[in-house]
């Protein structure tokens, strides 16, 4: 099957199928529990081509992780906002600021515009503090143990730290058929304090006949927004992994706990199913520099012929 027309499946099987659920952000769902997806890398890199999605998002955060940052002024460095919304979140609700109210930020802003136009302002001051300002940054910048932390510094009892993307990439290296090629970014003490708890929980590799494979269990995944950037990143990681231990790429498997399309999300599903798919584009890389110090200008696809976007509101 065309690595894209798993993802159409999925869509249209939660829009047929799903249970209508509540959630923590108050927006509703259609959801769905256990599905799973598979990814042929051989066949093509899979990036979505029923809706343009932005590659220099997907390898600036996977960078992000894989330095072991959880600081948002990277990304911001990068031009990359993803994740912009969980550290303003927690701005808005300190004490230290001083603005305007911006309760429900997150749904107000689509409806009102004098809102909308006070929202972007005082963010847009925000993104400047956390660039310019390095106490700011270090205060509100930082989102707490999330994947970057746990995947290069899993915090050990005895005050020691485990860097389980070093340790898997050695493993893979001197033992391909170990059944323990594990990394798992859920560290049920740190949650607590983690701006949002990893939705991507535990990923697993497989050898086999010289291709590296790699499964996700995701606990929780926006299928609309989150989703095809998971699969992208993921895609790319395993690519990169294949490449520091001179394997070929094989499948990314994608399983998903909780399968959701929000409420305000139907109508951009319905239109992207409309879309006829095309063969996806083909990665890149350039350099010749570790996996721990590669750029992102290093990393690109070639051949992407998408179509336009499909805008809607990040649940937050």
């Amino acid at each position: 099957m065309h690595n894209e027309q798993q993802y159409l499946d999925l869509l249209k099987y939660v829009l047929e199928h799903g249970h209508k659920k509540s959630d923590r952000t108050g927006t509703g769902t259609i959801s769905t529990f256990g599905y799973q997806m598979r990814f042929d890398l051989q066949e093509s890199f899979p990036l979505l081509t029923t809706k343009k999605i932005p590659f220099g998002l997907i390898k600036s955060e996977l960078l992000w992780f894989l330095h072991g940052d959880t600081n948002i002024k990277y990304l911001l460095e990068h031009n990359n906002h993803i994740w912009d919304e969980w550290a303003f979140k927690n701005y808005i609700e300190s004490n230290d600021y001083q603005g305007p109210d911006m309760t429900d930020f997150g749904r107000r802003s689509l409806i009102d515009d004098e809102f909308d136009q006070a929202y972007k302002m005082e963010k847009s001051k925000f993104d400047d503090s956390i660039l310019n300002n390095p106490e700011f940054a270090e205060k509100f910048g930082n989102l707490g143990d999330v994947y970057g932390a746990q995947w290069r510094h899993w915090q050990k009892r005895d005050g020691g730290v485990i860097d389980q993307i070093k340790n898997v990439i050695e493993q893979i290296k001197k033992t391909p058929d170990s059944r323990r090629l594990i990394v798992s970014a859920w560290n049920p003490e740190d949650v607590p304090t983690m701006a949002l708890p990893p939705c991507h929980t535990l990923f697993q590799f497989y050898v086999n006949d010289g291709k590296l494979s790699c499964q996700l269990y995701q606990r929780s995944g926006d299928l609309f927004l989150g989703v095809p950037f998971n699969i992208a990143s993921y895609a790319l990681l395993t690519h990169l992994i294949a490449r520091e231990t001179g394997l070929e790429v094989g499948e990314f498997v994608h399983t998903l706990g909780d399968a959701h399309i929000y409420s305000n999300h139907i109508e951009q599903v319905k239109t992207q199913l409309s879309r006829i798919p095309v063969m996806g584009p083909q990665l890149e890389i350039n350099s010749d520099k570790s996996i721990f110090e590669i750029d992102a200008k290093d990393i690109r696809v070639t051949d992407y012929n998408p179509q336009p976007a499909i805008k809607a509101p990040v649940a937050v």
